[in-house]
């Protein structure tokens, strides 16, 4: 009996360190200019204002086999808003938006990945404005695999909608314009 525990106890340590090395840590490469974080919110209803983040890192851990095991957490620098305006970004930086001299960093935490097939949603606490809020991104893996300087990349997209109201911007832009949407486009390096 002692020997068929024993063995028990040893084939499930095994089952869970192999479990465990098939999942794999990535960090975001921003250093490559391969991801992104952008949005865009509609100015007085009758077009689109875009923009974008252009500092901010990451990391996940992912495996494929197990995809809804993953996690993702996401720092975004919020004085680097670049919406290809000066004067506009000065606006959007300030206390009428995300005050960012207060405010200085947007963050996302995943508490849960569901997956089916290479698409999902990704729930988790999103801060920013000094508020925390959970929200979930739709997600889409966009592919995986070798990269040319011997490495390991996963790529994937989400977007999600946020009322500002929700975070404490209420600057009145109109009925049309009290939404924004995100949209996270990463690639990961496998570590």
């Amino acid at each position: 009996m002692k020997k068929l525990l024993l063995s028990t106890a040893v084939s499930a340590a095994m089952i869970l360190s192999a479990t465990a090395a098939n999942a794999a840590d990535y960090v975001v490469d921003t250093k490559g200019a391969h991801a992104f974080v952008n949005f865009k919110i509609k100015h007085l209803g009758y077009s689109w204002l875009h923009g974008r983040f252009n500092t901010f890192d990451g990391k996940f851990n992912y495996d494929a086999k197990n995809p809804n095991a993953s996690q993702i957490m996401v720092n975004i620098d919020t004085t680097s808003l670049d919406s290809n305006h000066a004067e506009r970004d000065k606006h959007l930086r300030g206390k009428d938006f995300l005050n960012v001299d207060k405010y200085p960093t947007a963050t996302f935490k995943s508490t849960s990945i569901k997956f089916e097939s290479d698409s999902g949603e990704v729930t988790g606490d999103f801060t920013l404005h000094g508020v925390t809020k959970t929200i979930t991104f739709e997600i889409e893996k966009i592919g995986e695999g070798n990269d040319p300087w011997g490495g390991y990349r996963v790529g994937f997209e989400g977007e999600t909608s946020l009322k500002l109201a929700d975070y404490g911007i209420d600057y009145n832009l109109g009925p049309a314009s009290t939404y924004v949407d995100i949209g996270l486009f990463i690639e990961g390096i496998r570590q």
